[in-house]
């Protein structure tokens, strides 16, 4: 009659305690609140007087509860360290001789399919009483599938939440780039922006200034992602505001460099080739900053050229080292093509990069085409090469044609 009443007893405990934690996780507690009262639960309703438990998180095992242990026992377990010898059932620590858990009686592995989860290890009150290992297990199971489900919430929003900034960063760096491009009897432009994921690195501008004078650039920050836009909106807002004082070249790109290593310390750099010309005097003026080299197409010649003038790039000095003023003059119908190494840099299926001197051939074929047949030519042209080979990096390419 003891026993039964014992028995009877122990199911009415271990019902509480399986009320106590699902109550608790229905009312999406906290992480902590939750393994207190499994912990509570332990020593107060089951015949434990110690334990350890172990979670799993990123590549090893957390001590998330230790109580009633006076060894020392490590704070995390790597994944290496645990040898789950399933033919025998054994579960063995390859751990150092500094740590024991030699105090602890047995242990309770727990599984999700295939993928261990949790450990627990414990040591009884009274060793004359047996302890329900079944249920104990599954109470841990509750508890730690709990605990997976509130950090894979967790991360999901925090995905969430980044998606939802890198959704923001996106359209505010469309806001940077022109909303139309000129298409008039002086000037057709036209560009092919492919980003390599929803916020890009690279930045083109075109900026007329006056009737008769134009600005162009093209511009490739180093790193990708929203810290990339943030440091690309900051050098449009600066190259925007210099543009629109009286400055020449010389004093626009030094002004840039400056500010760019002020705010980064020389920790970030922007590849940038800024080019201007004059209508009235047909006279053309650049600086590259260890960008890409344009290539200047004159109808009259039919030869090309690649625009190397100007210095290395910025921010990466406080002052810059040398600076060259590129300029040509007597420019009558000529086209212009500004790119980023995304291009270049384009793969193909055999790890071979499409390269300078492809482009280079490709545009002394087609040097007197409208820009949108040039770019219509050249999208087939870079798809036949890479065949549905994913870009490496953002691409970027602006064409303008002078008449």
């Amino acid at each position: 009659m003891t026993t039964e009443i014992h028995k009877y007893q122990r199911k009415e405990l271990q019902l509480k305690s399986l009320l106590e934690i699902t109550q608790a996780i229905n009312e999406n507690q906290s992480e902590a609140i939750l393994l207190n009262i499994f912990k509570f639960t332990c020593l107060v309703h089951l015949n434990i007087k110690a334990l350890i438990l172990y979670v799993a998180k990123e590549g090893a095992f957390e001590n998330k509860i230790s109580h009633g242990v006076k060894g020392n026992v490590p704070m995390l377990i790597s994944v290496d360290q645990v040898v789950d010898e399933k033919s025998t059932g054994e579960l063995r620590l390859e751990l150092e001789e500094e740590y024991s858990f030699a105090e602890l009686e047995t242990y309770l592995p727990v599984y999700h399919k295939d993928k261990m989860l949790a450990i627990l290890f414990l040591r009884r009150k009274d060793q004359s009483l047996d302890l329900d290992l079944n249920f104990t297990q599954a109470l841990t199971n509750i508890l730690v599938v709990a605990l997976e489900n509130k950090r894979f919430a967790r991360k999901q929003l925090e995905q969430e939440i980044l998606n939802r900034e890198v959704a923001i960063a996106s359209q505010v760096q469309q806001m940077l780039f022109p909303a139309e491009l000129p298409i008039d009897k002086e000037l057709k432009a036209k560009v092919t922006y492919l980003p390599h994921s929803m916020v890009g690195g690279d930045y083109y501008d075109l900026i007329r200034k006056s009737k008769d004078e134009v600005y162009f650039c093209v511009a490739d920050v180093s790193g990708k992602g929203i810290s990339a836009a943030l440091l690309m909106s900051n050098f449009q807002a600066a190259l925007r505001t210099l543009l629109r004082s009286d400055s020449d070249l010389e004093m626009v790109v030094n002004q840039l460099n400056y500010t760019l290593y002020e705010n980064t310390h020389g920790e970030r750099f922007i590849t940038f080739f800024l080019g201007h010309f004059n209508f009235k005097t047909r006279e053309l003026t650049y600086v590259n900053a260890g960008h890409n080299p344009p290539l200047l197409c004159r109808e009259e010649t039919k030869k090309c050229e690649s625009l190397h003038a100007g210095t290395t790039i910025l921010g990466a000095f406080d002052e810059l080292p040398f600076l060259e003023i590129g300029k040509r003059e007597n420019l009558q119908k000529f086209s212009l093509h500004l790119y980023t190494d995304g291009l270049t840099e384009a793969m193909n299926p055999f790890e071979e990069e499409y390269g300078e001197e492809r482009l280079e051939k490709f545009v002394d074929k087609n040097m007197i085409m409208d820009p949108d047949d040039f770019h219509r030519k050249f999208l087939k042209k870079i798809k036949e090469f890479s065949k549905d080979v994913p870009l490496r990096d953002d691409l970027t390419l602006l064409s303008l044609r002078f008449q």
